[in-house]
């Protein structure tokens, strides 16, 4: 596999999700692990963005089956709708689901704010976005020391923190660098090494997009992962520290039928409304709310037999957790377009790549992403169900010893399955 790893270092650095290119490592000074918090455990956080749930046997991940195999595995993790990136990263991380964390799209619009978020802006560091206690707020908040080498809403100062350690997302450092990185810091004194750390690779997602998740490409993206994963279980050995592993994904892929996508519907009037989105889910923001209900009855009488669902901001299902009382309701459209599997809409005649996500997880099984976990923390050769992905949030909580009185989506029923010694 380590032929994978040298084969595969020129992909990892020519790949981008975000605009940032500052490859310089950020630290707050002055932090200290208080001395309860030295003597807790460490959790490395790694997540491969769109590492379907069957991708491991599918394309022979040797390493991490190896590694769940001693560890937990669940069948599958389900992820928030839109099973999409940003908004199931930063789920995870603070155990709510979009409509309660902020980020219900990877872009959208805010008519508080007037403007859109995008994942590939500057906004993607903006804190005004951002809601909850992410993972490394509530460690900072209690004086346990964090570190992150990328992940969603970790660039932002989010309750006026940022993790001790962390680098804005960039392509510029090669993994070897990255691992490299990881074993600095758990080398540093006890007051100064983090107990949490978060790792982020980009790879299966692109091949998946550019080139389907039955290809090659991804083949290959999924055996770098592998061996960068057991690269970095080796280098962290090192160190003497027995170290915990949560290994996720934020969402599948799926083959579409790009062939034949859906085109802008007649029934909507670009000059009455802001349109946020495509493919997946369409999102229209009524400039007159007067015009909603007229627009949604046309939508409702075109969308026969033509492959797509409408629904009003006001009577989504239930299911994609888009209530009128979430915190975030005014960033939801006041009607949405969602496809049916497997279609996609093109409302701009784009070139479409034949792998998508994005899709109601509770219909369409590809979406479904990754969990495996191992680590002293971890019973060992279980096997477990599926699980809604807001469970990560208690149970890294758990681990670590970090408590919280908020409310969260995210149960502590992972929590008693995984870890050793809880019923």
């Amino acid at each position: 596999m380590k032929r994978y790893l040298i084969v595969l270092l020129c992909l990892a650095c020519s790949l981008t999700a975000f605009s940032q290119v500052d490859t310089t490592q950020h630290i707050i000074p002055g932090r200290k692990n208080s001395l309860e918090q030295q003597s807790k455990p460490y959790v490395i956080l790694i997540s491969a963005d769109g590492f379907r749930y069957d991708y491991a046997e599918k394309y022979k991940a040797e390493h991490l089956l190896a590694l769940a195999n001693e560890g937990v595995k669940a069948s599958s993790m389900i992820p928030c709708f839109p099973s999409v990136t940003f908004p199931n990263h930063y789920s995870m991380v603070t155990g709510l689901y979009p409509s309660h964390e902020g980020l219900v799209n990877n872009s959208f619009y805010d008519r508080k704010l007037k403007t859109f978020y995008s994942y590939k802006g500057k906004t993607a560091s903006d804190s005004v976005w951002y809601g909850g206690t992410p993972l490394w707020v509530l460690a900072e908040q209690q004086q346990m020391l964090t570190a992150s080498f990328y992940w969603v809403g970790s660039e932002a100062t989010i309750k006026g923190i940022n993790p001790t350690y962390y680098y804005k997302y960039n392509d510029k450092i090669p993994i070897n660098d990255r691992i490299q990185t990881v074993v600095n810091w758990l080398k540093l004194p006890a007051d100064k090494r983090p107990h949490l750390i978060t790792f982020y690779f980009p790879q299966v997602d692109h091949e998946g997009h550019r080139h389907g998740p039955d290809s090659k490409e991804v083949a290959n993206a999924v055996h770098f992962v592998d061996s960068a994963v057991y690269e970095l279980t080796k280098a962290v050995k090192t160190t003497g520290l027995n170290v915990n592993y949560v290994f996720v994904s934020d969402h599948g892929m799926t083959s579409p039928d790009i062939a034949n996508p859906i085109s802008i519907p007649a029934a909507i009037d670009t000059s009455k409304y802001i349109v946020s989105g495509d493919g997946i889910l369409v999102e229209l923001y009524a400039k007159d709310p007067n015009n909603i209900q007229k627009t949604y009855e046309d939508l409702k009488k075109d969308s026969k037999g033509k492959d797509y669902e409408v629904y009003l901001r006001v009577n989504i299902p239930s299911k994609f957790h888009y209530g009128k009382s979430d915190d975030w309701y005014n960033r939801i459209g006041d009607i949405l377009l969602i496809p049916t599997w497997p279609k996609v809409f093109n409302l701009y005649n784009r070139k479409l790549d034949p792998g998508w996500h994005g899709y109601d997880p509770s219909v369409v099984k590809d979406m479904h992403a990754t969990f495996y976990t191992w680590g002293p923390a971890f019973k060992q050769h279980t096997e477990i169900p599926a699980f809604p992905n807001v469970d990560i949030f208690p149970m890294v909580s758990q681990v670590l010893g970090l408590n919280y009185t908020f409310k969260v989506d995210g149960s502590k029923q992972l929590a008693k399955e995984v870890l050793i010694g809880k019923r």
